[in-house]
């Protein structure tokens, strides 16, 4: 028992208790996401921020946001719109290569106010469609999602009005944002593996995770079967509303800190 427990709590900031903590908020999180299709992540996040450094939080979240993103997009990849993929993909690494290479003159918080109003406005009003779902325009919806989560992290909620609007089937919104996701994900985690970080220590935390993740994201999917779309669709805008007030607090708070 003890070189298990040792095993576990190798990471900076990982004891059994906050172990089994994040797996509970992990399940949490995929089960959320699985039914509204975004949310989860910012959850794991803010209780993560209770016991991790920075510089380990944002790695680990990420590997944790890939693993849930890309369950639930194998889960559902029947529903998936894979038309938009390719050109989500070619425009996530040409924002990733710009925003790695770019030093913004607006400050952070500036841009995260101003993607909290977009989410707001993407989000309710009456006639935001998003367009429709072509190629050119999802590649610029990647582009522009990996250049601002390099200033901003909130490239889930950015991109969700858009693919909410691509389709009126809430499993095909919930699939295609999960394999969206999964790709802006997995560019986060390469990128901080190449800058160095050492996973290593945490691989436990993160195996119990993503395995509890996996579970929730499963549950999750069985209460979106049974949703009506209405209600999702209801859900979802709280969800969006929820994450950019958060985005917007925050970064009023920097502003005015």
């Amino acid at each position: 028992m003890e070189a298990i427990t040792g095993l576990i709590t190798q990471g900076d900031g990982v004891t059994m208790p906050v172990f089994w903590i994040m797996c509970g908020v992990s399940f949490i999180g995929s089960l959320v996401a699985a039914m509204w299709g975004l949310g989860g992540g910012a959850l794991v996040l803010a209780v993560m921020a209770l016991y991790f450094p920075p510089a380990a939080m944002i790695p680990l979240h990420g590997v944790v946001q890939f693993g849930s993103n890309f369950g639930r997009a194998m889960i559902m990849w029947r529903e998936v719109l894979w038309t938009l993929v390719p050109a989500f993909l070619v425009g996530t690494v040409l924002g990733a290569m710009i925003g790695a290479n770019t030093v913004m003159a607006l400050p952070t918080p500036v841009l995260q106010i101003v993607v909290a109003l977009f989410i707001l406005y993407a989000a309710w009003a009456p006639k935001f469609k998003g367009g429709a779902p072509s190629q050119p325009k999802f590649f610029v919806v990647g582009a522009l999602g990996a250049f601002t989560t390099m200033f901003v992290g909130a490239t889930g909620p950015l991109i969700a009005p858009f693919v909410g609007a691509a389709s009126d089937d809430r499993h095909k919104v919930v699939a295609t944002h999960g394999m969206l996701m999964t790709f802006q994900h997995g560019f986060k985690c390469i990128a901080f593996g190449i800058v160095g970080f050492a996973f290593a220590p945490y691989i436990a935390l993160l195996a119990g995770m993503l395995g509890f993740g996996f579970l929730g994201t499963v549950a999750g999917r069985h209460v979106l079967l049974r949703m009506r779309e209405d209600i999702f669709r209801t859900g979802f805008k709280i969800v969006l509303t929820a994450l950019a007030i958060r985005l917007g607090y925050g970064a009023i708070g920097k502003l005015v800190g």
